[in-house]
């Protein structure tokens, strides 16, 4: 199979040896968990529980709404104490949230029925399954899986792409994941192909993860219509349309999808909750997620109930700041969110929570006019002219932005981590697609 190559891109530090060979260990259940109704891409849950409802583990409590929502269920058993806004990692002010304290029993949803043998049932029953069971895509953009498994129908879906580069530095979640569960990961990779009806998949992992690429060709040997494709190490190589391009060397047109071209891509840590959710009937109420950085005593891949704190979750890593200034950082720190505070939830979209003292991070607070040195334009994966929506943003321009194709940024900071006056690029950028869409 040949390899192609997508312009622009960087090489940072991958600063995964923290965690890459530590195995993946379950979290213990919390004192308490807060569910936000709104964890994905599209309408936010509607609460069916209230106050004072005693829940267990997998049960629905939030009820998904309108075409692009998801269910979201308990992850602990207990009862709710408060169904209330509350702090979002993503959301900048208190969001709807379901706030349940343990029983301390863990006791779970019984399991009615299983769907082991999916191929005697229709696609519509599993992509079902998959709704109620809540998967949204767990690479960070959290979009309701089972909308993404029912393309339009005009569009001709001819190939899968299973994500496994996990480009971001530090993160090690997904690399884990596909050595410890590669059998459940190819399995829920054929209920996609099933649904979708095609005959083509392929698994693509970035070089660095040989471990990971032996335990999937493993499992992939025994099935003709599965591949494994092992790509160079290069950031953003997991963006959709990166890896579109890197595999089949097809361009996802500007404001166009993956399905334009004939491809669905799912992310490895989704393909294995779709597993799980078709062959074991348990809804999505855990992930895995890395937890690494600075000040961290135990850092590790830990599988953790969602809706558990940081808090929680960094105190049981041995968090130690010793005062000293740091950023912690929801998924990876090239596109992940900094926190303000520590009282805020993990989410179904959280890959890790990574934490960077201040002298390994460059802050904008002060920065240079640009220097037309055209290396933003270079590393651009999308081909853009970031340097001039960063110019135009700044100055508030918006229709001037809109001439140089805002939202076709994948907010990936290739521009800002190269960029000599250390601009706020991508800030701009996100800037001037939040005033364009008011318009």
């Amino acid at each position: 199979m040949a390899t192609f190559n997508f312009s622009g891109g960087i090489h940072p530090p991958e600063l995964k040896n923290q965690t890459k060979d530590l195995s993946i260990k379950e979290f213990p259940v919390p004192e308490k968990v807060v569910i936000p109704l709104s964890q994905h891409t599209g309408a936010p849950a509607i609460p069916i529980v209230k106050k004072g409802d005693i829940v267990v583990a997998g049960q629905k409590i939030g009820e998904s709404q309108g075409k692009i929502s998801a269910n979201v269920h308990s992850s602990i058993s207990g009862e709710v104490v408060d169904v209330i806004p509350y702090n979002h990692p993503l959301i900048s002010k208190p969001a709807p949230a379901i706030i349940i304290k343990s029983d301390g029993k863990n006791s779970q949803i019984e399991i009615k029925k299983t769907y082991w043998d999916y191929y005697r049932y229709s696609t519509q029953d599993i992509i079902k399954v998959i709704q109620e069971a809540g998967i949204v895509g767990l690479g960070g953009a959290a979009f309701p899986t089972h909308v993404k498994l029912s393309p339009p129908k005009e569009k001709e879906i001819d190939t899968l792409l299973l994500n496994g580069c996990e480009c971001e530095p530090c993160l090690t979640c997904d690399d884990r994941l596909m050595q410890e569960n590669p059998k459940e990961i190819i399995e829920g990779m054929k209920i996609i192909m099933f649904i979708l009806n095609i005959h083509k998949g392929i698994v693509v992992i970035e070089d660095n993860k040989k471990n990971a690429i032996e335990a999937i060709n493993k499992i992939v040997f025994l099935e003709p219509n599965i591949s494994v494709k092992i790509v160079k190490t290069k950031y953003p190589q997991g963006a959709e349309k990166q890896l579109i391009k890197t595999v089949l060397n097809r361009e996802v047109p500007s404001g166009g999808l993956p399905f334009d071209v004939g491809v669905i891509v799912q992310n490895v840590g989704t393909s294995y909750a779709i597993y799980q959710a078709v062959v074991k009937g348990l809804p999505l109420t855990s992930r895995v997620i890395t937890v690494a950085g600075d000040f961290i005593l135990n850092p590790g891949n830990y599988r953790v109930p969602i809706g558990t704190l940081a808090s929680d979750i960094l105190s049981y890593c041995g968090y130690k700041p010793e005062e000293k200034p740091h950023k912690i950082i929801f998924g990876g720190p090239m596109m992940g969110i900094s926190q303000g505070i520590l009282d805020v939830p993990i989410l179904k979209g959280t890959s890790g929570i990574i934490v960077q003292e201040s002298k390994n991070i460059q802050f904008f607070s002060e920065y240079d006019n640009c220097i037309h040195c055209g290396k933003c334009v270079d590393v651009c994966p999308m081909e853009l002219m970031p340097n001039f929506l960063s110019y135009y943003a700044e100055h508030m321009l918006w229709e001037k932005c809109k001439e140089f194709f805002p939202n076709d940024c994948i907010e990936c900071g290739c521009c800002a981590y190269e960029c000599p006056a250390k601009r706020p690029i991508v800030q701009h950028i996100k800037l001037a697609k939040f005033y364009l869409s008011k318009k």
